[in-house]
């Protein structure tokens, strides 16, 4: 396991249980880990999250026995009408910061995906993620990249390429969203 799994694991529980939120940032594939994961936290993920019953109850309606307790989480590479308006009004370098300065508060956590850890657009959205109190946890390869500085907890798996960070990130974010799924999750 990577040796700042642990605080990774503690700083994503500490997150939820303080009832804040995640928000999460990648490019390409990274972009895809970023809806991966929100859909580990979202619903559930190796177990069986059902609503409580007074709230099933008051919805009244038999397919709400199936919804399932989630935790916030707010993928920023999934508003294709926000991100365009971003790239034609702001800048395009600014898509997540934009979001993270909408989304945001103190105590909430923003994970940064990027293999190279250079990418400009996860750069700015940590720098802002700072700037408004939130917790950085950086996914990145080897070297770490920029956001190695802007990192709280810098989850840098040893490879180099591309598809082999990729690998090793889904691995290593499979095992924090079971972590913290059964910190809030009996069943």
């Amino acid at each position: 396991m990577h040796p700042n799994y642990e605080k990774a694991a503690e700083a994503l529980i500490e997150c939820f249980r303080n009832g804040n939120k995640v928000l999460l940032c990648g490019n390409g594939g990274s972009s895809a880990d970023s809806a991966h994961i929100l859909g580990e936290l979202v619903k559930g993920f190796c177990k069986k999250r059902p609503l409580k019953s007074e709230i099933t109850d008051a919805i009244g309606e038999e397919w709400a026995l199936s919804l399932q307790q989630g935790l916030p989480a707010i993928d920023l590479t999934a508003n294709c009408a926000l991100i365009a308006a971003v790239i034609n009004d702001i800048e395009g370098a600014s898509v997540y910061a934009q979001q993270v300065t909408a989304y945001a508060k103190p105590g909430d956590v923003l994970i940064g995906i990027s293999t190279s850890g250079n990418a400009e657009n996860v750069r700015r959205a940590a720098l802002t993620a700072k700037a408004m109190g939130m917790k950085v946890i950086g996914m990145t390869g080897r070297s770490g990249g920029k956001l190695a500085d802007l990192s709280d907890i810098l989850l840098n798996v040893d490879e180099d390429e591309t598809y082999r960070i990729q690998e090793k990130h889904l691995a290593l974010y499979h095992q924090l969203c079971l972590r913290i799924e059964n910190a809030f999750f009996d069943k």
